[in-house]
């Protein structure tokens, strides 16, 4: 970085990140944070900087020039490339982050094409630490290579020499703990294995076509199987069978309830069977796993866990059978089988506690870090070491079921103390039949249960259960219990989006969840500011384990412990060995592909001969000048589409980019691409579509397209990969309705004549489409379009008047698109129209019989009409 020489001379580094698919701008500023303070810790004085929407654009080009390190967003360099607010030729390099993302049509991709074709001199690095994204698609690292203009391909493996050596010089100490399952939880893992397979057996027999071999049990278990189905099924499933959809809903269902099983505890594991057993519309859409063999024995298991009902053989009359029933409700002894990982690591805290008596030599006290699965597990994991695993599966208990068994005791009592006379329990009996009934006739009010999806059902159960785990979102827990404390010597500077539960003083003790935290580099964060010396590793994550070896090879000499925690024989190991298995192949194979991959000489774009940086302009080039008799074609002008700024979230304008048609991004209140001065579209996709058509926010931006556009065009875009239809053909209905989404378009297309609908499978369909719209007609001035707002008045002298009259006008006898200016222009209202003479209404429209058509329609009534009628007749 240069410092002492001026701006202009001085080159621009500048750092850019690839986006994220799902939730970019929160992942995206925390990568910068954490980048920028890994620089401040290592007293860089130079540090990066950030461009935001906040600097304006008339500045943007000093504050380039100040050169060093530079932070941007997509959306914001692709627009100053494209307006030459960035000096091309001062950029030393472009960096990219997450390269795995990189496709042809992303804004990246874009950029990189725009800043070589404008920099042949600068280089471009990209980095990314997800070998297995690569495994997928035919030469997906290649595509990726040419998207990014680089020739070199760098692989480092964990079992590459240097990594491997330099690792394992500087290795922690780890202490595998291969925990055994109980009887209970090996015949409840079994028995949802055996529906798992046969689930998917059925499904390749639905679906012969399916016959693929991502659709095993292996895979099913794993992480990445909801992206696998989506990605086989997506295209067909409007053609699906309601038995294929509802055998994809059980498969999710059924992985759910394995990491249940052993991430959480007993009663909430039970919570969840007896949700879905009671929701009826998880029961109406199921194939029948409910009623298999392995179905009932895991039923049977998961109570036995939670409680059990003494064996009661006196023989009762068959007319006491309903209060035996619930006599046996009250009976149930807890058994509340505590989870065996809550065990071990109740030892390891025992032997850290130990060693840390006699820790003198190691320079005093260790801190612990425990390291769990997600929020709620960190919850649990909390009050199970402050309360005790009997109170903490007590309460849990009486919150989940307690409240069904006290309504039945109490319904109970009443019962026999009626039969033996007492008034009270009458009254009180009474009293509740009262409120249960809805109607005077005395029926019972039955409450229909909300039909839930699994989704809003699971994420209904975990936010009761952190409720009563006392857990808060946005910060650390700052409520401790009894021996609980923050310690004076550390102070966490964690954000506001981290979870983080301390839980003892001496010896910190310090609990944090490898998933759902904003910051995708936050256990570093915390490795980094608590400097444990034990960390307990309570659920199997291969991500964090990289994270630890890194950890501890950049601090030698500290000693580092590791308790890995695993169920052996579980679907839990089974799934850490599966993603150790994957990444290995992963990288084997990005070796074998780049032993054999061919790269050209210009792959980095430094010349012109690079192909990807042509631009197909054979079509686009021709234009035509209308003002010449004829339209004749005229050579080298080059097209010009404007395009609205927030349209740039969008792979469009790179595709329109690079079929040869310049872009003028600007803010646009009308439409939002403009292609000639009389054609305006507005592009939607299905579901902003159908949101605009429910809200009348399409009716609007229609009123206003065709208000000062001749040409306005409803461009509707869809995902060829996905099932797209608007309306079942079955549900076509031949009357309109105001809740279908046809009929709602079809009124739109009623009410705007001129509106066309143009619709496209892809970005790479549109382009094409907006090349041939734009042949043969002449360029939209981007000033032009930028000044047309709601409220504007620069309209052609047949638009400044109110579409609503106009219509209205329209409609009448004798009234057409030649003669309806001449009446506008001559009257102010409808009113005055009336008044007029048909003297006057010819006049005006140029013809004696359409005038008489117009005045006796204005002026006489129907009767008069009719009986003029029958005359003529």
């Amino acid at each position: 970085m240069q410092t002492k020489t001026s701006a202009f001379n001085r080159k621009l580094p500048l750092h850019l990140c690839a986006r994220e698919r799902d939730g970019w701008p929160f992942s995206r500023g925390r990568l910068r944070e954490y980048f920028i303070d890994q620089l401040r810790t290592e007293n860089v004085a130079y540090l990066p900087r950030r461009i935001t929407n906040e600097i304006a654009s008339n500045s943007r080009y000093e504050f380039y020039t100040q050169g060093g390190v530079i932070f941007a967003s997509s959306r914001i360099l692709v627009v100053d490339f494209l307006t030459d607010r960035i000096p091309s030729d001062l950029i030393s390099g472009v960096l990219v982050y997450k390269a795995h993302k990189i496709i042809e049509s992303c804004q990246e991709a874009f950029i990189l094409r725009l800043y070589r074709q404008k920099n042949k001199q600068g280089f471009i690095k990209a980095f990314t630490d997800n070998a297995v994204a690569f495994n997928t698609g035919f030469c997906h690292v290649e595509r990726v290579m040419r998207n990014l203009f680089v020739r070199k391909l760098f692989l480092w493996p964990r079992f590459h020499v240097a990594v491997h050596s330099f690792l394992e010089r500087h290795k922690p100490e780890v202490v595998e703990m291969h925990v055994s399952l109980t009887p209970a939880m090996r015949a409840i893992q079994s028995s949802v294995l055996d529906i798992l397979n046969a689930c998917l057996r059925e499904l390749k027999h639905c679906n012969p076509a399916l016959e693929v071999e991502d659709l095993s049990l292996e895979n099913a278990i794993g992480k990445a199987f909801d992206k696998t189905i989506r990605h086989y099924l997506d295209p067909l499933w409007h053609q699906l069978g309601a038995k294929t959809k509802s055998l994809v809903q059980d498969l999710k269902i059924l992985r759910t309830l394995l990491d249940y099983l052993t991430h959480y505890d007993c009663v909430t594991f039970l919570h969840l069977l007896e949700s879905l057993r009671a929701s009826e519309k998880a029961f109406g859409q199921n194939s029948g796993w409910l009623f298999l063999d392995s179905s009932t024995s895991m039923f049977l298991h998961a109570r036995a866990r939670v409680y059990r009902l003494p064996e009661d053989n006196k023989k009762r009359k068959a007319s006491e059978k309903t209060d035996e029933k619930e006599e046996k409700d009250q009976k149930r002894e807890l058994v509340l089988e505590s989870n065996p990982k809550w065990e071990a690591l109740r030892e390891v805290l025992k032997e850290v506690e130990i060693e840390n008596a006699n820790s003198k030599a190691l320079g005093g006290p260790g801190r612990l870090l425990i390291c769990a699965n997600d929020d709620r597990t960190c919850a649990q994991l909390k009050e199970y070491l402050t309360a005790g695993t009997k109170a903490f599966l007590t309460r849990l208990y009486n919150k989940a079921f307690g409240k069904v068994r006290e309504a039945g005791r109490t319904c109970l009592k009443d019962r026999k103390a009626v039969s033996c006379g007492d008034n009270n329990a009458r009254e009180r009996q009474a009293k509740r039949a009262k409120t249960e009934t809805s109607k005077p006739d005395g029926r019972r009010r039955k409450k229909k249960k909300p039909e839930l999806t699994l989704t809003q059902m699971l994420n209904k159960e975990e936010q009761e259960s952190f409720k009563e785990q006392g857990h808060s979102d946005g910060g650390s827990s700052s409520e401790e219990s009894g021996s609980e404390g923050k310690p004076e010597e550390l102070q966490l500077n964690l954000s506001s989006s981290d979870v983080c539960y301390r839980i003892l003083k001496e010896p910190l003790t310090v609990i944090h969840p490898l998933k759902g935290c904003g910051d995708p580099y936050s256990l570093t964060r915390i490795l980094h500011e608590v400097a444990p010396r034990y960390v307990v590793l309570y659920d199997a994550e291969l991500t964090f384990v990289r994270q630890l070896e890194i950890y501890k090879a950049s601090r030698p000499g500290r000693p580092l412990r590791v308790y890995f925690l695993v169920y052996g024989g579980s679907v839990e190991e089974q799934c850490y060995l599966t993603t150790l298995r994957k990444e290995k192949e992963a990288f084997e194979k990005l070796i074998r592909e780049k032993a054999s991959m061919v790269i050209p000489e210009e792959r980095e774009g430094r010349d012109e001969t690079n192909l990807n940086l042509a631009r197909d302009a054979t079509a686009a080039h021709v234009c035509t000048d209308t003002r010449k008799a004829g339209g004749q074609e005229v050579k080298g002008i080059q097209p010009i589409i404007v395009v609205d700024m927030r349209e740039f979230r969008s792979d469009l304008p790179s595709l329109i980019h690079r079929r040869g048609m310049d872009i003028e991004p600007v803010t646009l209140e009308v439409g939002d691409y403009i292609l000639t001065p009389d054609l305006c579209v507005e592009r939607k996709s299905v579901s902003d579509l159908i949101g605009s058509l429910n809200n009348g926010r399409l009716f609007a931006q229609c009123i206003s397209m065709s208000r000062y556009y001749k040409r306005p065009a409803l461009l509707i875009e869809f995902d060829p990969s996905k099932s797209f239809s608007l309306t079942p053909r079955a549900s076509l209905h031949q009357e309109i309705s105001s809740n279908d989404i046809i009929s709602k378009l079809t009124l739109l297309t009623l009410h705007f004549p001129r509106l066309r609908l143009l619709w496209c499978s892809s970005s790479y369909v549109t382009a094409e489409l907006f090349e041939e719209l734009k042949q043969k007609q002449p360029q939209p001035d981007a000033a032009t379009a930028a000044a047309i707002t709601a409220d504007s008045e620069s309209l052609a002298e047949s638009d400044r008047y109110s579409p609503g009259p106009q219509d209205f006008l329209l409609k009448m006898p004798g009234v057409n698109t030649k003669n309806c200016q001449a009446i506008i222009n001559h009257i102010k209202s409808i009113a005055e129209l009336a008044t007029l003479s048909q003297d006057k209404l010819a006049e005006l429209l140029g013809s004696v019989a359409t005038a008489k058509q117009l005045f006796e329609f204005i002026h006489l009534s129907f009767a008069e009409a009719a009986s003029q009628g029958k005359t003529k007749k």
